[in-house]
């Protein structure tokens, strides 16, 4: 069986995950049957589909249509025979316990059709030893959404001992075709990919604060500022529920050994009920208090490197036993944990041999297991490599690697799209060096006539700088000099671009990313984008060229307006505004659009684009100085052999076919 074969999937559970799994299928296209044990479950599963889908729908992600349609795709059920009797895939989502899990499949294997294809969304527990309980094995896998499923883009694909490839291919299909990111884990080990890196993470934190090396202040401010991760890792323990996280270790514990023994500050929060934001109290108060409060200043080194080198022997071992790849776990880790960076290429950046002293120092003074490097992250050390080793270039050695962004080229134009989809596309250092990179191959490439600027996913062109990646490299006013400079020279270099730039804005456009998007010759958007300079509330200002451009292109009172209101703005009043070029309806291919409007560009007569451009901007500044180089250009044009083909085929009521000669 292959995805196009799947017509019918079952969902059984109806709670946060299982409501979730089964509204991203239905819009998908799939039948979906939703079950529980209890009309109320399913019903109340039902209904939260129905309040999600039409929220989409207000927000102009899908159209009420498209809503209704997907609704109308879902059936509900309690009887299992009922429910699964025309499944083709059944995705189960019951909590997370052996036992109940294992009842749940010996039930399932009675009343399922011979072909279809079991996969469970477990976080940790045992693919093979679930699978074990069925007479499918070998067509039993795991697949494993992260919450809300219908937001995040991850979905790890998890091997059993006994699963055929051939079911990783369709689940992995099935993902995608539901608008997911697969990544495959090669084998059955516990919390995989994502919850193998967050959970002993997580531990180390609550290890460092039970024996009084740091404080929780000091822990949080490093990872969310220091090493620029999304959240403070207490922060995240109570906003993920300290609870599941818990739990998590607890088998991993039983299975891996000592090394993962929980912190006795998790289990004294599971064991008083102060769970995190769910039950308004965690490690930070969430109904008297303000929540997680975290300090901008109080960041350390040591901690840092003490998580770094937790992270990275948990990297190491996955890797080292074929679980995964380092592509393949950062990719996972930055879509299901929202990190800036992969866990592999922190590590990398810090050095792998300093992290394995930290540990050695580290488990010489405590002799904790969890503290003691494995064989392959030693062997790293020794070597003076990384997980990616040398790296730099793809396999051919012929082009650069991007991590951030992605470049393609076709029918003339140089496509590039802001490749962080996990982090609202959002603007690091890293993309800005990738992104200038980038720009000079397609000025360097003669069969790119235009470029287009597009964001990964629908979600968003790009939602401005990643202001905790930024962070991460300090308070420092001179370094704040340095990355506005840095921002400025790289979106300066698509203003300077001798070819048509096109920016495809879809979704959010905000900061930086506006101010990206102002170095574009022409931009395009959605209906549903939202566009603005929120800096004026950070109390910041647009440092990578928003307050000289953005009056150029919308006039000094329009452009005040727009910075010091701080507002968003639709893509209809910033098309008044004279910002926005074109408007389209929202539509799931957008990027094609864009790409067949940028085309337009890239059959024009490139040495006039070229001295159109460079006139037009001289002309900013300085009046005579853009009428001088139009003049001086103008008589240029008249001896190249784009000007005969332009002549030759208005005269023969023909499209033109420009060289660039």
């Amino acid at each position: 069986m292959n995805v196009d074969d799947v017509d019918s999937i079952t969902v059984l559970g109806a709670g946060n995950m299982g409501h979730g799994i089964a509204e991203v299928a239905a819009l998908a296209g799939y039948d979906v049957v939703l079950r529980d044990i209890e009309d109320e479950f399913v019903q109340q599963g039902y209904d939260k589909i129905e309040w999600s889908l039409n929220k989409l729908a207000e927000k102009d992600r899908l159209s009420q249509d498209d809503a209704d349609a997907a609704l109308a795709r879902v059936s509900t059920a309690v009887d299992l025979g009922e429910a699964v009797a025309d499944a083709d895939v059944v995705i189960e989502a019951v909590p997370e316990k052996m036992a109940i899990k294992k009842e749940v499949y010996a039930e399932l294997e009675e009343y399922a059709p011979d072909h279809a294809v079991f996969a469970t969304n477990t976080s940790s527990l045992s693919i093979t030893e679930l699978s074990e309980v069925t007479e499918r094995p070998e067509r039993f896998c795991g697949m494993h959404f992260f919450n809300p499923p219908v937001r995040m883009d991850l979905v790890e694909v998890i091997s059993g001992a006994h699963t055929a490839d051939e079911t990783l291919d369709l689940v992995e299909d099935l993902a995608e075709s539901m608008g997911k990111t697969p990544v495959r884990v090669r084998k059955d080990s516990p919390g995989f990919i994502v919850n193998r890196i967050l959970v002993p993470l997580m531990n180390e934190a609550a290890w460092i604060v039970h024996a009084g090396d740091a404080t929780m202040a000091e822990v949080d401010a490093t990872t969310k500022y220091d090493m620029g991760l999304p959240m403070g890792s207490f922060e995240l323990a109570d906003y993920v529920g300290i609870d599941v996280g818990y739990h998590v270790l607890e088998y991993m514990h039983e299975v891996l050994g000592d090394a993962y023994e929980p912190c006795p500050l998790l289990s004294e929060k599971v064991e008083e009920g102060d769970l995190g934001q769910k039950t308004g109290a965690g490690f930070y108060d969430y109904e008297d208090g303000a929540g997680a409060e975290i300090p901008h200043d109080e960041g350390s080194e040591a901690v840092k490197n003490r998580l770094l080198g937790v992270m990275a022997n948990e990297v190491a071992g996955l890797v080292g036993n074929d679980v995964a790849d380092p592509a393949a776990i950062d990719r996972a880790v930055k879509l299901g944990g929202r990190f800036p960076d992969g866990p592999a290429k922190m590590a990398d950046s810090a050095g792998i041999a300093a992290l394995v002293d930290a540990l050695d120092e580290l488990h010489d003074e405590t002799g904790e297991a969890r503290y003691e490097a494995v064989e392959y992250l030693r062997d790293l050390a020794q070597s003076g490599e990384g997980f990616y080793g040398d790296g730099g270039e793809d396999e051919s050695g012929d082009a650069p690697a991007f991590d951030a962004i992605a470049v393609e080229v076709r029918d003339g134009v140089g496509h590039i799209t802001l490749d962080r989809p996990h982090r609202l596309n959002t603007i690091s250092v890293e993309l800005m060096d990738e992104l200038s990179e980038a720009i000079d191959l397609c000025a360097d490439d003669d069969e790119v006539r235009t470029v287009l600027l597009t964001g990964a996913g629908d979600r968003a062109f790009s939602a401005g700088a990643d202001v905790t990646s930024i962070a991460a490299g300090g308070g420092d006013p001179v370094e704040g000099v340095e990355i506005s400079r840095k921002g400025q020279q790289t979106f300066g270099k698509l203003e300077e671009l001798d070819k048509p730039v096109v920016a495809g804005i879809d979704g959010f456009c905000l900061g930086g990313g506006m101010e990206l998007a102002m170095c574009a010759d022409l931009r395009i958007a959605t209906e549903r984008s939202e566009l603005g300079q929120p800096e004026h509330d950070l109390g910041l200002l647009p440092g990578w060229g928003g307050t000289v451009r953005l009056q150029r292109i919308v006039g000094t009172g329009r452009a005040k307006e727009i910075i010091f209101s701080a507002d968003r703005y639709d893509a209809e009043t910033m098309a008044d505004y004279g910002f926005v070029n074109e408007v389209v309806e929202n539509d799931d291919d957008f990027e094609e659009r864009a790409f067949e409007y940028a085309k337009r560009f890239a059959q024009g007569p490139p040495v006039a684009q070229r001295y159109t451009k460079r006139a037009m901007h001289n002309g900013w500044e300085d009046t005579d100085s853009g009428l001088e180089v139009e003049a001086q250009a103008f008589g240029l044009l008249f001896t190249t052999s784009d000007l005969m083909e332009g002549v030759a085929a208005f005269t023969s009521d023909r499209d033109p076919e420009f060289t660039g000669e």
